[in-house]
């Protein structure tokens, strides 16, 4: 098979598909990978690196897409990149299509075979591919978030653990999951007063067993959440149904109740966000105000870290790319649920169904898109 990797063209996304790693392993097993020239510069990958590895250059994205039968990436194509899709092609990449309406047609109009890390799933009830990215942005989240509450910003002027006669920032994480747990951990680590609000009671007994003391937590009831949300310094939003839009948990009328200069870190945005004021944003331009709240929305957060996250990513999603490349897309998913839970359109019809309710469109079974 012939596996191609373009470079990432997300504004300040320096994240790659394939690490030189993958690569090896790719020809290893008999594949042609054919990259884009400076695809891994951003993360710490030279081209050199990739020649070594056994990979093909190539100075234009077209061709990549033009030649490749897999394209393996890190973000959602752009809508030039969709452009250059066609059907019979497979792309693996994040999706997060329930709140992007615009790429899922573009997708379907491709009839391209698109396989999302994000709904792809494991024997434990998790999700292998977005788990390591998920472990990045819940670290960075207390990070950005302590960034965006100095004054320069616009935020309360807070320290996160205080000083020796001044309390630390109070700080509130919606979400018990991976993300929440891990920006639980940091901005505890940090000083600050956590507490995290989950719906899930064995979730909330895992966590007072496993880091009682470090931090608190509380059931995630519409009254426990916004008196936190109102005496927060800070609030994380950690929130995730796989596949589905994310569901709006701190209104705009809230944001009345909270102190002024209080810092929202989003990371939920992807799937929309789950604040009702929240909108995606870059690196470049990561906060933005409303109603004297300071919003960080930045919607791929983990490419702030780009080496870190590139080779996290690969070392989850080399398995399944080897297998999706050794045995095409049908026999690997036919023989893996898993993988076939990622699965998100093929020939023109969309295959997820949380997707389907998130923007109303009939949704064709899985299995049944094995056989089309």
């Amino acid at each position: 098979m012939m596996i191609g990797c373009p470079k990432e063209i997300k504004p300040q996304e320096f994240r790659v598909g394939m690490t030189p790693t993958a690569v090896q392993e790719a020809v290893a097993h008999g594949h042609t990978v054919l990259i884009e020239t400076g695809a891994g510069v951003g993360a710490g990958f030279p081209d050199a690196d990739y020649i070594a590895a056994g990979a093909d250059m190539t100075g234009h994205a077209a061709d990549v897409f033009a030649k490749a039968d897999m394209i393996v990436k890190v973000k959602e194509p752009q809508a030039g990149e969709r452009k250059m899709l066609r059907e019979g092609q497979v792309l693996f990449t994040y999706l997060h299509l329930a709140p992007d309406p615009d790429q899922t047609r573009d997708l379907l109009a491709s009839g391209c075979t698109a396989i999302a890390y994000e709904t792809v799933t494991d024997g434990h009830n998790g999700l292998p591919l977005l788990a390591p990215m998920s472990e990045v942005a819940g670290k960075l989240a207390p990070q950005v978030g302590a960034w965006t509450l100095q004054k320069a910003n616009g935020g309360r002027g807070v320290l996160m653990g205080g000083v020796p006669g001044v309390g630390p920032a109070e700080v509130v994480v919606i979400g018990g999951g991976v993300v929440g747990t891990q920006a639980a951990r940091v901005a505890a680590g940090m000083g600050a007063n956590v507490v995290v609000l989950d719906r899930s009671l064995p979730r909330l007994r895992y966590l007072d067993d496993a880091f009682g003391g470090v931090f608190g937590t509380r059931y995630a009831s519409a009254g426990n959440t916004a008196e936190l949300v109102a005496g927060a310094d800070m609030v994380i939003g950690a929130v995730l149904i796989p596949g589905a839009a994310a569901p709006k948990l701190v209104t705009r009328a809230q944001l009345s109740d909270m102190k002024p200069g209080a810092a929202i870190v989003d990371v939920a945005i992807d799937q929309g966000g789950c604040f009702e004021t929240s909108k995606a944003t870059t690196h470049q331009d990561p906060i933005y105000e409303v109603d004297g709240i300071m919003h960080y929305c930045v919607a791929n957060m983990p490419g702030a870290v780009a080496r870190t996250s590139t080779i996290a990513l690969g070392n989850a999603t080399m398995p399944f790319l080897i297998a999706l490349a050794d045995k095409g897309w049908r026999q690997a998913c036919e023989e893996d649920a898993h993988l076939l839970n990622g699965l998100n359109t093929h020939g023109g019809k969309l295959t997820n169904y949380a997707v389907g309710k998130a923007l109303e469109i009939d949704v064709l079974s899985p299995a049944l898109a094995l056989k089309a």
